[in-house]
């Protein structure tokens, strides 16, 4: 089934990867993943369509069940939790409480993709009694035929329906046979009726109760019984309004829960959002204060300092203007790419102010010719400055993967932030320079105190000191000449030196743990695993661990009675300050501790960064079949992976993401034993079904909500493998034949899943990286483990780690596009191919700055590094355009070089240390902020 469907997944737009698993239930599940901005109606259109190409190639009891297609993101949105606070409830009265009343209710809240339940509702169970079957020589198929007939709506019609005969007058519903509702009326269905009169109901060949659909998940809340739901957000849907939605549906359902009920949240992945937002909010006030600051520092006139500091909240709002039409929300990132540009989106309005006020001083013009001369200086180092911006920038919006999407957000908030600069320096700047700023007489500035005339005194002695030095420069180009190439050099050893990685671990205010026991383990010692993982978290992490929410019988590697799962909800971030309490410690705490228990593998995992992209941070690769090796050849290849990786410094916790291959009795039907004791063996295989899988009979009225019915051996008559002998088939004679004349039974082991990934066989295998060392030095270790594995071994990497190897390879392109635009904008600009390169030149000395300072930090290569190194390139390249931009405007009028670039040297250093320094005072919160 799997595979006639896996076919058929081509030629589907904008297509990453699909992954498979089907399960010993019958049940199959194919997740597709889409590229980054495809729309999900469209994409889920496309795979409907290839979906009812594959419908007449598959089984037809495939075809009766229905294959659904359904668009939600793999990660959880939230997670609720109902826990009983009396003791009187048990996991199966919560969890149907939970699909009875509100799994439908928060599933129509708009954003909501998809709900999963932790837990079943009730069932009427039918627990069939092998011994009594034999005894009235029925067999399983006898019995669910009787319920079937026996439990059905029947619609009968009515009496008086038209046409009528001449003169009738009644019309009246007749109603016949419904739906049963109680044990006691399904105890007493009649399975045969003897001539003599006897009767044989359900009730004499098994024990019927009120049960649960399902008994292989139990849920605990802080301790308590629970059980829970968890949200999946629906593509494209916004998390906040999704999230908000979602709790006041469950306000408004919360007065109608039962008595010692209670809800709450373990999981929600907004609170990271929401802080993280008011985080960002604070530090961009803080920006625009320093900022300020600064500007007033230099300028040392509230009325020059009032004019780029107007500047800030009119771009800042012509900004989400931008964003409003672009379709973007103001999230993290847009606000992220915001407070870097405050320090650059004042830069021409300084550059304005700053020139105008040396105009005044030194020629002593009015504040209106000043300007107006100004503007002729400046005017087209304005415009390449804004074209260096948008060059370095740009590139980035047209970049796909995820990390395409993260570039956008950024390139497209800090090129809007600077055009919209660029506009006001030339149109609104000069206006309120003309207007706002007063006539000074020659010689004489703004500057008025002690603290002014200090400022100035020894800003001019550094001027002259800085000439000084520039003038031995130029004279001696040799030194300066070596000390550059030893820079780049040292700029391209930095660059393969500095750890790569895709995005930062975050503390988001939860964390995971999942444990899986040996294979064949019982759910009991799941459990009783599961209360030590909590005794950790509630009791020695107290400090930082608020509550935790754990499922026994799911995980994500898969599901079964040995595996489980928790859901740690840490203490608000103000009460976990310092770094032993961020996330990261807790979950380093945890695998030290946990691993001293004996019956089970405990991980403790820190969330993605990115949601959707994986169930955890560290790198996710899928293990392939290529080369026909088979599933134990497989598992050979990944077991000889694990151990290499175990050996390995440079790797942590590599681990399979899956249920290991667990025990298997094999029943062995002798057909010709069979067919010679007269039976028939459609009845042998469903009277197996029935006795040890169970069968979906039909279905019954509980409380007005129709549950389903099922059928299956009691309890006593499927624990060991001999009770297959006391199971009977009846054969032609009406004789009961027990399975032992036919059947033998033997031991194997095999998998419990069978995972897929891009159409291979696979298996899907997570780590991270060890203390010190960067996810993508991990993935080389990885990947030269993998090459040493024997031919026909492939492997993929997936979720956060595919985007990390998209990241890796996009990032030199998208320097040197970036480099390519702003030469050939300087080049179009001045009309020479010769001045681009005075400006291009000083850009390696800031990059090699940056690497430096984020090697000595221990910080990686990731997205935001390249942001900001993006955002260097262009604020040295804006500094080498005013000066490069006033000593053309010299050498035009006649000087020498020499004279032209000492000139403009000394002009331009006081602007140029006014945005500098404005630039870092904007992004100075930034580095030092903490926090979410």
């Amino acid at each position: 089934v799997t595979q006639v469907i896996e076919q058929q997944l081509t030629g589907i737009d904008n297509l990453l990867y699909f992954s498979s698993s089907s399960d010993s239930t019958g049940n199959v599940s194919i997740s597709v993943t889409f590229a980054p901005g495809t729309n999900p109606d469209i994409a889920q259109v496309q795979v409907q369509n290839q979906v009812q190409q594959a419908l007449p190639l598959l089984p037809q009891e495939v075809t009766q069940l229905g294959v659904v297609v359904r668009k939600a993101q793999t990660n959880f949105l939230m997670v609720v939790a109902l826990y009983d606070t009396t003791g009187r409830y048990t996991n199966v009265d919560i969890s149907d409480y939970l699909r009875s009343t509100l799994q439908d209710p928060l599933a129509r809240v708009p954003g909501v993709g998809q709900v999963r339940v932790f837990g079943a509702e009730y069932a009427m169970r039918i627990w069939l009694d092998p011994f009594k079957l034999r005894t009235y020589g029925l067999m399983p198929s006898d019995v669910r035929s009787a319920i079937q007939a026996q439990n059905t709506q029947v619609a009968a019609g009515e009496i008086g329906a038209q046409p009528v005969v001449k003169g009738q007058e009644l019309d009246a519903t007749v109603t016949a046979l419904s739906r049963l509702q109680t044990p006691e009326q399904f105890r007493g269905i009649i399975l045969r009726t003897d001539p003599s009169g006897a009767t044989v109901r359900l009730s004499d060949v098994a024990r019927v109760e009120l049960g649960a659909e399902d008994y292989g998940t139990l849920s605990r809340f802080g301790g308590k019984t629970a059980s829970g739901l968890a949200i999946q957000l629906a593509p494209g849907a916004n998390a906040l309004t999704t999230a908000n939605a979602v709790k006041a549906r469950v306000e408004q359902l919360r007065s109608a829960l039962p008595p010692g009920i209670e809800v709450s949240f373990p999981v929600d992945t907004t609170s990271f959002i929401r802080i993280s937002i008011q985080q960002v909010i604070v530090t961009l006030i803080e920006a625009i204060v320093l900022v300020v600051i600064v500007m007033f520092i230099f300028l040392q006139n509230w009325r020059a300092t009032l004019i780029p500091a107007i500047t800030i909240p009119v771009v800042l709002l012509g900004t989400f203007g931008v964003l409003a039409a672009a379709g973007y929300s103001i999230n993290v990132l847009t606000l992220f790419a915001l407070v870097l540009a405050i320090g650059l989106l004042v830069d021409d309005a300084i550059v304005v102010i700053e020139n105008v006020e040396r105009i005044m001083s030194e020629e002593g013009l009015s504040p209106r010719e000043a300007t107006r001369k100004s503007m002729e200086e400046i005017t087209g180092a304005l415009i390449a400055i804004a074209l260096v911006l948008s060059a370095v920038f740009l590139p980035m919006a047209f970049f796909g993967g995820s990390t395409g999407v993260i570039y956008r957000q950024f390139s497209i908030t800090i090129v809007a932030a600077m055009v919209l600069s660029v506009t006001l320096a030339l149109i609104l700047t000069p206006t309120l320079c003309a207007t706002l700023l007063t006539p000074v007489a020659k010689g004489d500035t703004h500057a008025h105190g002690r603290f002014a005339n200090w400022f100035n005194r020894n800003f001019s002695r550094g001027v002259e000191r800085y000439r000084g030095i520039l003038r031995r420069v130029i004279a001696r180009p040799a030194v300066p000449l070596v000390v550059y190439s030893a820079a780049v050099v040292l700029l391209v050893v930095l660059f393969f030196v500095l750890p790569t990685s895709f995005l930062p671990e975050e503390d988001q205010g939860f964390m995971l743990v999942q444990f899986t026991l040996p294979v064949g383990a019982q759910q009991s010692r799941t459990l009783a695993v599961a209360k030590q993982v909590e005794h950790h978290f509630l009791v020695d992490e107290k400090a930082d661990v608020d509550n935790m929410f754990a499922v026994t019988g799911f995980s994500f590697a898969g599901s079964g009675q040995n595996v489980g799962l928790g859901f740690i909800h840490l203490k608000d971030w103000s009460q976990r300050k310092g770094a032993q309490n961020r996330a990261a410690a807790v979950v380093q705490r945890a695998m030290m501790a946990l691993s001293k228990v004996r019956d089970a593998q405990i991980f403790a995992l820190v969330p993605p960064s990115v949601p959707g992209l994986g169930q955890s941070g560290g790198f996710d690769l899928e293990l392939e079949d290529r080369g026909n090796l088979g599933h134990q050849g497989l598992v050979a290849a990944q077991n000889q992976l694990l151990a290499m990786a175990a050996r390995n410094p440079k790797l942590s916790a590599v681990r399979p993401n899956g249920l290991a291959d667990t025990p298997q009795l094999h029943v062995d039907v002798d057909q010709n034993k069979a067919t010679a004791l007269g039976l028939n063996l459609g009845d042998v295989n469903d009277t197996l079904s029935s006795a040890w899988a169970g069968v979906f009979v039909n279905d019954f009225i509980d409380r007005n909500r129709i549950k389903r019915v099922y059928m299956e051996g009691d309890t006593p008559y499927r624990m060991v493998p001999s009770d297959l002998d006391k199971w009977s088939v009846r054969n032609a004679t009406n004789n009961m034949v027990p399975f032992s004349s036919f059947a033998t039974t033997s031991w194997q082991t095999g998998p419990s899943t069978l995972q897929r990934y891009n159409g291979f066989p696979a298996l899907e295998i997570q780590g991270g990286a060890a203390p010190g060392q960067s996810s993508g030095t991990a993935m080389a270790e990885m990947q030269n483990l993998i090459a040493k594995l024997p031919r026909g071994a492939g492997f993929e990497w997936t979720g956060l780690s595919y985007q990390q190897l998209l990241s890796g390879a996009q990032a030199p392109l998208l320097y040197g596009l970036s480099l390519l635009v702003i030469f050939l904008c300087l080049a179009a600009l001045y009309e020479s191919w010769s001045v681009p390169f005075a400006v291009m030149l000083v850009i390696p000395l800031g990059v090699v700055g940056v690497l430096a300072a984020a090697l000595l930090r221990g910080l990686t290569n990731d997205v935001f590094f390249q942001v900001g190194l993006l955002a260097t390139m262009g604020l040295a390249a804006k500094n080498a355009i005013l000066i490069v931009e006033f000593a053309e405007f010299a050498v035009r009028r006649g000087e020498s070089a020499f004279d032209a670039a000492m000139e403009a040297a000394r002009l331009r250093l006081r602007p140029i240390l006014m945005t500098s320094i404005a630039f870092i005072a904007g992004v100075a919160p930034l580095a030092v902020a903490t926090g979410a």
